[in-house]
């Protein structure tokens, strides 16, 4: 799935993912309620009511994907995606984004797969006619702004999304190969959603406007409105607004086309930036919501997910091939295709892995699953159910999504039941219909220079490869104003709706304790689900580790959950996951945490696993060893991703040499190599302790019970003192300097522009932040996307932000830009940030303002977003009502004093900037940005 403004993992709308009902009455099965009816036009409409927060999600999803192309005009249904946030008739040239920065909206957006598009937003529910009116503007006002300019201007962006998404990352074009091997020519899935560059470059203005008119119309479109609001008034508005949209030209259904392969196929490709050979099995598999994809999921998740699953036995465990094996079953609308995923550890023959995935597969033909392992992957399931009705918007995506693909929305109240009656013998039965000695299309992606170890008799894959090259890039000016006829309307549809009331937020109530041992709790009750989630944050990380062995407490974080002392991993994991549970332990720079989420009614149970992980560690040699190869082996991973390198590089500028923060806590080779089982022991006994240690809650719960059921923990914790080391406060830079690291070939240069700034317990860095709003924390809303991504389509995305904790963390300037106009993306950057304070203006102020108080409505909805507020709470000494005094802080700045933050913290001429990107076409000219020669990072 490809989304507007995020680079994501592709989603799979598989039917567990999909599981996001309601807990609304008592039934014993939960339900969510919906209402649906249809205009005269065709559109659909979906309501849902909840009124956990003031707050409201609109959806409108298209049917309409990437399979409803023709080859040769591919990419169109992405293409719109991006087009439809860019002008309406009524609401004028980025009018959307302008209008959700003033609501407090999350941000306009959308996403584009095989079958559907969408756009959507949560605001604040007194915005809720203003997005209806926005919605509509989408769908039958529209297409007359689309221009030559537009045009010409979007396809860079989405060139750009290409080549950030596959074409600079590792194993980026496994997709393709896949999809045009397992889909016939023909298929619709036999192209990629984003579609071809050659496609793109050559789709002219009456093509693109031809395929809006046949499939964006009131008869293909879902609207979807979930959240606290008024079904009567929002009904009215709905028809207001989208009942005089003329409805398009029948929609014919598509009939499902699931494939079938006679033979198997394998295919090899050179990646340049590879570091590990990688292999994928592709089986053709079901479409969306067939009898058989409920068996496939669990078959996937018992073969391939966790130290019991027999993939991970064999290929992890046993024969030390990989650090993880993937697999799951996608699915879509017309077909479906299960995928096996692994990526093998350096020099690993992938011969060797096929070898090591048959043996596994015929051990699971003789011994199947067993009834306690179908048990705990159910318990899972059920855990997802709830936990995925935290959002409104999440709610409204599947009540859209079943319309769609199930075309009936009350299949969300079915899809458990179907799930709750799989069976081990149909867990086997689809594994021996669709996998075992099945034919499949397996690729081989390996390091340049490493063809051996590909799969023997493949052929090599065709992957079309981008040349960049300079002024290759068609000219367009975006600043061109539109001039068309407006459609008519029986009225006014150019005056903006207003508001209506004021969205009530309550800050969640907080409560506090301490137990004995000087650990603190933390929480909030809510009771909108039954699932607990919690977080016990351990001060320390990376910042009290030996510089001689930076690692050790990534490593002990990843053995933490490797077993206990009396119980296997296996056993600790099988005793989560019975429970519908989830623990994880992770390190970072300045804390250890351990966090998870469980079923209310079994949250003691869940506490007490914790307190064996934390207090009962199991120490045990084979499994040391074994996270040792993973992390030494994702450490080699992260140098051949461009945006990995790009971070670990930047902390080191920041930082300097002498701060331990600038290191990756990952550690290095050579310190990760020099750490032993008895270095992570020494900070275990020495290193963790409660007296720096808060544990924080959110779900159903209170205090009492919080208290009960931690003071175990509290009572067998030994408090010890342990000092937190003070490193010297970094400091900006005397002036600007340019660093570059080489990454020959890049596609892409990945830039870091900054400085450091501030640290989150300053006074001055929540007025910080507010001054960002405008420069590039605002997404559509701020001065470098809106100059460097919709005035030139130099990038897909550009962000800025500070990054501080109780330490000094840094302002950053990030983005991916096209490889060829690297000087120019940094000229304007520079020319914005030294243009900013005098450019500030009042209007600016005012959509600031706006924003940052308005967007409070959204501030407390998910269990996430609590214990988020938590965590910062009692991290950084905030009050409780912190929001009231922020807003308060909002409305008391001035233009003068945006003005004076903005020159004390991004001055341009007192900031790094990196790029890691190709040397040999972008080194030579960064000379011309006025900051001496830069520096190559890896001259070797």
């Amino acid at each position: 799935m490809i989304k507007r403004f995020a680079l994501i993992p592709i989603l799979l709308f598989i039917s567990l993912n999909c599981l996001q009902l309601s807990a609304q009455n008592e039934s014993k099965e939960p339900k969510i309620d919906f209402e649906t009816f249809t205009l005269q036009n065709g559109l659909k409409v979906i309501f849902h009511i909840d009124r956990s927060d003031p707050v409201v999600a609109v959806a409108l999803t298209s049917h309409v994907g990437s399979a409803r192309e023709i080859e040769g005009r591919t990419g169109f249904a992405h293409l719109f995606e991006h087009l439809l946030f860019l002008e309406s008739e009524n609401l004028g040239k980025g009018g959307l984004d302008k209008m959700s920065a003033r609501i407090g909206g999350s941000g306009a957006n959308g996403s584009t797969s095989r079958d559907r598009t969408n756009y959507f937003q949560t605001v604040p529910n007194d915005a809720l006619e203003k997005m209806i009116w926005a919605e509509a503007d989408k769908l039958g006002y529209f297409i007359n702004t689309v221009t030559e300019p537009v045009l010409s201007k979007e396809k860079q962006v989405v060139k750009n999304e290409k080549r950030q998404s596959g074409d600079n990352r590792p194993y980026g074009h496994t997709m393709y190969v896949i999809d045009k091997n397992l889909y016939p020519e023909g298929h619709p899935y036999n192209w990629q959603v984003i579609g071809s560059l050659e496609d793109l470059q050559n789709a002219t203005l009456q093509n693109v406007k031809d395929f809006y008119n046949k499939w964006y119309v009131p008869n293909n479109v879902i609207l979807t409105i979930a959240g606290d609001f008024n079904k009567e008034q929002a009904k009215e508005w709905v028809h207001k607004y989208f009942d005089e949209i003329k409805a398009g030209d029948k929609i014919e259904i598509l009939k499902k086309q699931p494939v079938s392969l006679k033979d198997s196929k394998q295919l090899y490709y050179e990646d340049n930036f590879a570091k590990l050979p990688e292999l994928t099995l592709a089986y053709p598999s079901v479409y969306s919501y067939h009898e058989d994809s409920y068996a496939l999921e669990i078959l996937a998740k018992y073969l391939s997910q966790g130290k019991n699953a027999p993939l991970y036995k064999n290929l992890v465990a046993k024969k030390e091939l990989t650090d993880e094996v993937q697999m799951y079953n996608y699915t879509s609308e017309l077909a479906g295709e299960l995928l096996l995923q692994i990526r093998a550890y350096d020099g690993k023959d992938l011969d060797e892995v096929k070898k090591a995935v048959e043996e596994t597969f015929a051990l699971f033909a003789k011994n199947g699953i067993s009834e306690k392992d179908l048990k705990r992957i159910k318990a899972g399931q059920e855990t997802e159910f709830y936990d995925g009705i935290s959002s409104v918007l999440g709610k409204g995506f599947q009540l859209a999504q079943y319309q769609i693909f199930a075309n009936d929305p009350n299949e969300i109240n079915k899809n458990v039941e179907k799930i709750k009656k799989v069976t081990r013998e149909d867990v086997m039965r689809v594994f021996k219909k669709y996998i075992f000695n099945k034919p499949f299309i397996a690729t081989s992606f390996v390091p340049k220079g490493q063809i051996t170890l590909a799969l023997e008799n493949s052929t090599e894959a065709e992957v079309v490869e981008e040349r960049i090259i300079e002024g290759a890039e068609d000219e367009f000016d975006a600043s061109i104003t539109a001039t068309y006829t407006k459609t008519p309307s029986s009225f006014d549809r150019s005056t903006e709706p207003p508001y209506w009331g004021t969205p009530e937020v309550t800050t969640p109530q907080i409560w506090n304790t301490s137990l004995p041992s000087g650990l603190s709790i933390s929480g909030i009750t809510t009771e909108e689900v039954p699932i607990i989630k919690f977080s016990l944050e351990m001060e320390g990380g990376l910042l009290l580790e030996d510089p001689k062995k930076i690692g050790v407490s990534n490593l002990l974080a990843n053995l933490m959950t490797k077993g206990t002392k009396d119980k296997t991993p296996q056993e600790l994991e099988e005793a989560i996951e019975l429970l519908g549970s989830e623990i994880y332990v992770r390190a970072q720079d300045e804390k250890i945490t351990i966090s998870g989420s469980s079923l209310s009614r079994n949250f003691t149970k869940t506490i007490e696993l914790v307190k064996e992980i934390l207090l009962e560690p199991r120490w045990d040699e084979s499994e040391f060893k074994l996270v040792k190869q993973q992390v030494l082996s994702q450490i080699q991973q992260e140098k051949a991703n461009p945006n990995s390198i790009a971070k670990n590089e930047f902390k080191k500028l920041i930082y300097g040499q002498n701060n331990i923060i600038a290191n990756n806590n990952l550690g290095n080779t050579a310190t990760v190599n020099t750490i032993e089982l008895a270095d992570l022991k020494d900070y275990y006994n020495n290193k963790l302790t409660p007296l720096r240690s808060k544990f924080l809650v959110v779900g159903a719960i209170d205090l009492e019970e919080t208290k009960a059921t931690v003071k175990d923990i509290s009572a067998n914790w030994k408090p010890i003192t342990v000092k937190i080391p003070v490193f010297e406060t970094p400091n900006a830079p005397d002036s600007s300097q340019v660093y570059f690291y080489d990454v020959a070939g890049a596609k892409q240069s990945v830039i870091m522009i900054g400085t450091p700034a501030l640290a989150a317990t300053s006074k001055e860095f929540y007025p910080a932040e507010v001054m960002n709003y405008r420069l590039g924390g605002g997404g559509f809303a701020s001065q470098l996307t809106q100059q460097l991504r919709e005035g030139k389509g130099y990038t897909y995305g550009i962000r800025s932000g500070f990054n501080g904790s109780k330490m000094v963390g840094p302002f950053v300037i990030s983005s991916g830009v096209r490889s060829n106009i690297t000087f120019e993306a940094l000229d304007l950057v520079k020319d914005i940030l030294k243009q900013y304070p005098e450019n500030f203006d009042a209007t600016d102020l005012e959509v600031t303002k706006s924003f940052m108080v308005k967007s409070n409505a959204r501030k407390f909805e998910t269990l996430n977003s609590k214990l988020d507020m938590l965590s910062d709470i009692t991290e950084l000494g905030q009050d409780p009502d912190f929001i009231a005094q922020r807003e308060k802080q909002v409305e008391a700045l001035s233009i003068e004093d945006i003005q004076k933050l903005a020159n004390k913290y991004i001055n341009p001429a007192k900031m790094y900037y990196l790029v890691v990107g190709d040397a040999e076409t972008q080194f030579p000219k960064l000379e011309e940005l006025g900051f001496g020669k830069p520096v190559l990072l890896n001259e070797e």
